[in-house]
């Protein structure tokens, strides 16, 4: 059954920074009702959410010489490869397994081809019906701005997050800790994985973020806030935070996807309303 004119406009692009020889970031926009994934486009696209829904992920290489970029390449090829076929049962369900299947195939991968310590980060963010649903894996993440309101979706899966949970850093020393970039959970560095899972239900104008850490590590919550509220379009408003990071140094790839919701089908965005996120699991680490 088609979702009620649930639509969205939504934007991508990954960019390889300043400093790096090879970009390790990938994203994925799939209209799960179509078979071709969009990994770069030249301009934003409408999509009508039916009933398998959109998916929007996000994706942080890891290990250098261990291949890096095949690890992201291959988790958002193997996310949207097992996102169910059919209709029916649970979004939350068919995204973890999904999640789960990917973390299977470059586990594998990297055993078979000798690349031990190749492993990405995934953020993803189903769009079914007037929901969406967030898992995560690592510390990319996910975003909603509904009004002035701007509220992060995911909590990072990091030991500087760990350390900053405890009471042990605060969130301004965190931002000059030496191992602020060790993650505690990615795809495809350990058989199994705890697949963190939010969900929430969507506005009409609401606009959704997804992120590298090359753009989250140089680019302060409150700015990324103030861009997005300000700019005209979700090209305009990628292209300046990729743009600003890279002034910041630009030494990580940075990859942003943004996404406006529209539609009849969703409610209207009450006046500062806030955003009601319900935790379907964590990750305890």
């Amino acid at each position: 059954m088609t979702s009620p004119n649930v639509a969205l406009k939504v934007f991508g692009r990954s960019d390889i920074g300043r400093v790096r020889q090879k970009n390790e970031d990938a994203f994925v926009i799939a209209d799960l009702m179509q078979s071709l994934p969009i990994h770069s486009m030249p301009e934003p696209i409408a999509l009508a959410v039916d009933s398998r829904g959109v998916l929007l992920a996000v994706s942080d290489g890891m290990g250098g010489a261990q291949a890096g970029d095949v690890a992201s390449a291959l988790t958002l090829h193997s996310l949207r490869l097992e996102m169910p076929a059919g209709e029916g049962g649970s979004a939350e369900a068919a995204l973890t397994a999904s999640v789960e299947k990917a973390n299977e195939k470059v586990w594998n991968t990297a055993t078979d081809t000798g690349r031990q310590g190749m492993g990405a980060t995934l953020t993803a963010v189903l769009i079914h019906g007037r929901r969406a649903y967030v898992a995560e894996i690592g510390d990319s993440r996910a975003y909603v701005l509904r009004g002035s309101r701007f509220v992060q979706l995911t909590r990072d899966q990091s030991y500087v997050q760990s350390l900053i949970d405890s009471g042990t850093l605060t969130r301004e020393q965190a931002e000059t800790f030496q191992y602020k970039n060790v993650i505690t959970q990615a795809i495809g560095t350990d058989p199994n994985i705890i697949v963190a899972l939010n969900r929430f239900t969507l506005r009409r104008g609401d606009r959704i973020l997804l992120c590298s850490d090359g753009l989250s590590g140089k680019v302060k919550d409150e700015e990324m806030q103030s861009i997005l509220m300000a700019a005209a379009s979700l090209d305009n408003a990628c292209l300046q935070l990729i743009e600003l990071a890279n002034c910041r140094g630009g030494e990580d790839n940075i990859t942003v996807v943004l996404a406006e919701m529209d539609g009849e089908g969703l409610p209207a965005m009450a006046r500062e309303e806030q955003v009601s996120l319900e935790t379907v699991q964590t990750f305890p680490g």
